[in-house]
C-alpha cells in the first residue's frame, strides 16, 4: 500500500449496532479514509468481485474486518472462499467478533485469518481497539501493493 493513499477497510458485519461503533470508532481515530460496510458474507463477496449492486466498481481493501456469526454465509466460510482464492489470499482479515471461544479462535487461524479480536463492551474500549488495530496494520506491518 502506498503511503500517500488513505487505508481502505472492508467490514463484514451484520449487526447495525456493532456497524455503527466500529465505524465511528475507525472514524475518530482516523483509521480509514474509506469505510465500506456490507452485512453478509454473500455480499461481501459481491463486493469482492464487484458483482451486483458493486458491478460499477469496487476498491479492493486494505483489510477486512470479519464478524464470525453472520446469518447466511458465516464468517468462517468466508474466510475460507478468500483464502483459496488465489486473487483475494493476501488480503490480511481480521476477525473481530463476540466469540471468545478457543475453537472459534483456533479455527480461525487455520483458515488463515491475520488475526483474532473479541469485540469490547463499549465505544471507549473500541476506540482503543481501532487505534490499535490501525497502528499495527497501517503503521506498523509492510502490505503489499493494492492490486486493482
Amino acid at each position: 500500500m502506498n503511503k500517500l493513499e488513505p487505508p481502505t477497510i472492508l467490514l463484514v458485519e451484520d449487526d447495525p449496532g456493532d456497524q455503527k461503533l466500529i465505524r465511528v470508532s475507525l472514524n475518530e481515530q482516523s483509521v480509514a479514509n474509506e469505510l465500506h460496510i456490507v452485512s453478509s458474507g454473500e455480499e461481501a463477496l459481491d463486493f469482492l468481485y464487484q458483482r451486483g449492486k458493486y458491478c460499477n466498481g469496487t476498491c479492493r481493501p486494505d483489510l477486512i474486518l470479519l464478524d464470525l456469526n453472520m446469518p447466511g454465509m458465516g464468517g468462517k466460510e468466508f474466510l475460507t472462499r478468500i483464502k483459496n482464492a488465489e486473487d483475494l489470499k493476501r488480503i490480511p482479515v481480521i476477525i473481530l467478533t463476540t466469540s471468545d471461544s478457543e475453537q472459534d479462535i483456533i479455527h480461525s487461524y487455520n483458515l488463515f485469518a491475520s488475526g483474532y479480536v473479541k469485540k469490547p463492551g463499549d465505544l471507549v474500549q473500541f476506540k482503543k481497539v481501532a487505534k490499535e488495530i490501525g497502528e499495527y496494520w497501517f503503521e506498523i506491518c509492510k502490505l503489499p501493493a493494492r492490486e486493482e
